[in-house]
């Protein structure tokens, strides 16, 4: 729950923020003054701009600066650069563009990523979406199951992609790996990420085929890119069902300093709403952060950002040897992180980017056992960007990750010790441009070297894409991908190597008058996966083979319906692996064939209100029943979810303020996600199980928010 407060607050202060922010609008045309109707224009090297409508007009805001480099760009004609030298607080200009007979196509690679930001016209989602979409109560991972290609794992609430296990799904801020990106918890209850989506000004989110720039990710790459320095000081404080909080940012001509401190207790929600748990304490947690900003006279721009994340809970929990009996199981998370980075753009030819992160995550777990884990990362990361005058860019990297794992398990006389120490080196190369007049190309190598296992492997990628009409595209993708088994595994034996899934992607994709419709075919084949003989782990190698199929369709409409925005998201998925201990080719437990997501959004104008559905179905998953002779034959319920939210805008004490109200499960679907069983057989022979539900048919969550600062009122 604790990012609740920083995620809505901050989309809070995203509306009356914009009053600081410089205002670019203006018309684009072409020959004869015609309107450029769909011409994109947005700024170098930012995630602010937009496309121009019906009459070729645009207009957009952007963080202030002394100097911007804006461009206007449109199918068919020479694209226009226009350098912006201390912009005021609004601009307007007329820009006319050229015809050319060898200009090209505005083509964007689109296979497999979804894009939340305002540089590319290929964007699907905006970061603003991410956390108005009802159920997701804050949390980006919730908003981004919502988008075709994930799954539906409500007792988990990680994100699954495309018949991809949860840990093939890595998360990189400003370009660094981040080693634990959601909260700890224990099997069956939901975990939720530990960032605010409000800290990102660019979000993409990979389904399949993403960039050389990124590795160690069998399925899938969330990549988010913090803000630059913030629009104005300000000073927030929230009050809700499930704790407070405050923060408050500074800002200075060329720099800025924020805080924020959060606090969770969960106590007084389970004496209102009744609990399938019997907690004997309840979910606490604190949490802090600092982020500090530097923009320098050489156009750099530093970025430093920690956060630490204290948390805990006791409750009575079932026992592995018989699930039906409960015992007190206690849980403790500490977890920090933090990172700096620096980027440089050199003569408008080179982008300079580097930064360092740490990592560490400690906790530890006990119920008639003692299990402590500590695990460590230092990552150091470098990229050079050259852009060419004919389009084209080449980027060269590096990166470095050092890894601690520590564990230490305790049950009667018996001790388990596992320490492993391991390093990651990679460089890869990246070149993206067009290729004639209706085509784009992705091109690029990873290499990775893995000292634990000794392996060295080297990773293609490859994305193209064609004009298919003025506002549709065709585009494929194709691509290894390596990835070190889990340490869960390792702990039994390192000589196993990486495993390895070959990506191959075909995506449609048309736009037009605040219509998209996304429609994508894939085949991913898993290769050199984890297997071992059953309850003989420390008899791993790498025999085991899988592979999924599917279709994704995605359509979303803002222009139909006035203050109506909507999406619907369906995936078709079908998967099988032989890995593990499974004894022959079978569908994990975690992939639905059928999943479907609707979300609307009804903003009422006379009211300053927002509200907000989005339901869910999933179809049922298989689960073994050890009892049975059949492997993975029975079947969890079909799950749904209706979930409604209410934010009303006004003013308190002459400051801007928002109710948000939001309510998961309204029908009250019985949500079941099959039954747990025991390690070891009864007396009889049976395994003995107990039903997985959720803690609690339904989540309510109330929350007041209010900010002050520089002229930040409601009505500015």
């Amino acid at each position: 729950m604790k990012t609740i407060t920083a995620t809505i607050t901050i989309c809070l202060l995203f509306f009356v923020q914009l009053a600081a922010q410089t205002i670019i609008a203006g018309r684009v045309s072409v020959e004869e003054g015609e309107p450029a109707i769909g011409a994109n224009v947005y700024l170098r090297g930012t995630f602010s701009g937009t496309n121009t409508d019906a009459e070729g007009r645009f207009r957009f805001t952007c963080t202030p600066a002394d100097s911007l480099w804006l461009i206007a760009s449109y199918i068919g004609y020479q694209s226009q650069e226009i350098t912006l030298l201390h912009p005021k607080d609004s601009l307007w200009l007329d820009i006319s563009l050229q015809a050319e007979a060898n200009e090209l196509q505005q083509v964007v690679i689109t296979a497999g990523s979804f894009e939340a930001g305002d540089e590319k016209k290929a964007v699907m989602l905006r970061p603003l979406d991410i956390v108005t979409t009802g159920g997701s109560n804050g949390d980006i991972v919730a908003a981004l199951n919502t988008l075709p290609g994930t799954q539906s794992n409500a007792e988990d609430g990680r994100i699954f992609v495309r018949g991809g296990d949860a840990h093939e799904t890595q998360t990189f801020i400003d370009g660094l790996r981040v080693p634990n990106p959601y909260t700890s918890n224990v099997p069956d209850l939901p975990v939720r990420g530990r960032f605010s989506p409000f800290m990102f000004k660019g979000t993409s989110f990979s389904t399949g085929g993403y960039s050389a720039a990124y590795g160690q990710a069998l399925s899938s790459a969330l990549v988010l890119e913090t803000k630059d320095l913030p629009d104005a000081s300000v000073t927030s404080l929230s009050l809700m069902s499930v704790g407070l909080g405050a923060a408050h940012t500074e800002r200075w001509e060329n720099s800025s300093l924020s805080a924020s401190v959060d606090y969770t207790n969960l106590g007084p929600y389970n004496g209102l709403v009744p609990q399938r748990i019997d907690w004997e304490d309840p979910v606490t947690a604190q949490g802090a952060q600092v982020g500090f900003r530097q923009k320098f006279e050489n156009g750099g721009l530093l970025k430093a950002q920690a956060t630490g994340q204290w948390s805990g809970f006791s409750m009575r929990y079932p026992q592995p040897d018989n699930p039906a009996e409960h015992s007190l199981l206690k849980l403790q998370n500490d977890n920090y992180y933090g990172s700096a980075t620096y980027r440089q753009l050199i003569q408008e030819k080179w982008r300079i980017d580097a930064g360092m992160a740490v990592g560490h995550d400690t906790e530890g777990i006990t119920q008639n056992f003692r299990l402590q884990r500590d695990n460590q990362m230092l990552q150091g990361r470098a990229m050079a960007t050259r852009y060419y005058d004919n389009g084209w860019n080449l980027k060269l990297g590096t990166e470095w990750i050092h890894t601690h794992f520590d564990e230490d398990y305790q049950e009667a006389e018996n001790q388990f010790v596992t320490r492993l120490r391991d390093d990651y080196l990679a460089a890869f190369a990246e070149s993206e441009g067009y290729l004639g007049e209706h085509w784009a190309l992705r091109a690029g190598l990873r290499s990775e070297y893995q000292r634990l296992s000794g392996s060295h492997r080297l990773s293609p990628r490859l994305s193209l894409a064609r004009k298919a009409g003025e506002n549709s595209q065709f585009s494929f993708a194709y691509g290894h991908f390596y990835q070190r088994p889990q340490e869960e595994w390792l702990r039994y034996t390192q000589e196993v190597q990486p495993e390895r899934a070959v990506h191959y992607l075909l995506n449609y994709q048309y736009q037009k008058n605040g219509r998209s419709l996304r429609l994508e075919a894939y085949y991913k084949s898993y290769h050199e996966l984890l297997r071992f003989p059953a309850g003989q782990p420390w008899l791993a190698d790498n025999s085991g083979r899988g592979y999924a199929r599917g279709v994704d369709l995605f359509y979303r409409d803002n222009e139909s319906i006035k203050y109506v925005d909507f999406w619907i998201s369906y995936s078709f998925l079908d998967t099988e692996r032989e890995y593990r201990d499974f004894p022959q080719a079978a569908t994990p437990g975690f992939a639905a064939r059928h999943n479907l997501s609707v979300v609307y959004k009804h903003w009422i104008h006379g009211l300053q209100t927002s509200v907000g559905a989005t339901y869910t179905l999933g179809s049922p998953r298989p689960y073994d029943d050890p009892n049975t002779p059949v492997f993975n034959d029975q079947r969890t319920a079909a799950f749904q979810d209706l979930s409604i939210n209410f934010s009303h805008l006004t003013e308190l004490f002459g400051h801007f303020t928002i109710l948000h109200v939001s309510v998961s499960n309204v029908p009250g679907f019985k949500q079941s996600f099959g039954e747990r069983f025991s390690d070891q057989p009864d007396a009889n022979g049976r395994f003995t199980s107990a039903a997985i539900r959720p803690p609690a048919p339904r989540f309510f969550f109330v929350g007041l928010f209010g900010s002050m600062g520089d002229g930040q009122t409601f009505g500015n």
